[in-house]
């Protein structure tokens, strides 16, 4: 897929916008969701639950540590976030990644005076 320069900036902008409105909502909504007093005690029930089960199936507890760690991440809004932003650039949006890469490294280059391409 190619896109004119016009046709990216004008894409880009609306995404954008998109983008500066509707995730603060969303964070919001799932902060609310997630992190109530209620929620909040079932995730720790959980995670405790968790962590014992490691343990009684013979684990050490380092790696019942390490294994509840990584339990707790699937529950960080940040990991969630990065999950989501990795999964989105597969396939054909690496393409459109990648053009928007090699157009950030360009602009540097010749903002710099760089001229070998």
């Amino acid at each position: 897929m190619n896109l004119t320069d016009e046709g990216d900036m004008e894409k880009l902008k609306e995404v954008m916008a998109v983008m500066s409105t509707e995730i603060p909502k969303l964070l919001e909504s799932i902060s609310k969701t997630m992190f109530s007093a209620e929620n909040a005690a079932k995730l720790g029930e959980q995670t405790a639950e968790f962590y014992k089960k490691l343990k009684d199936a013979g684990m050490t507890d380092d790696q019942a540590f390490k294994l509840t760690q990584d339990f707790m991440a699937n529950f960080s809004i940040g990991n969630m976030l990065g999950k989501i932003i990795g999964g989105a650039r597969g396939g054909a949006d690496d393409e459109i990644g990648d053009e928007i890469d090699k157009r950030i490294k360009k602009k540097i280059k010749d903002a710099m005076g760089d001229d070998d391409d």
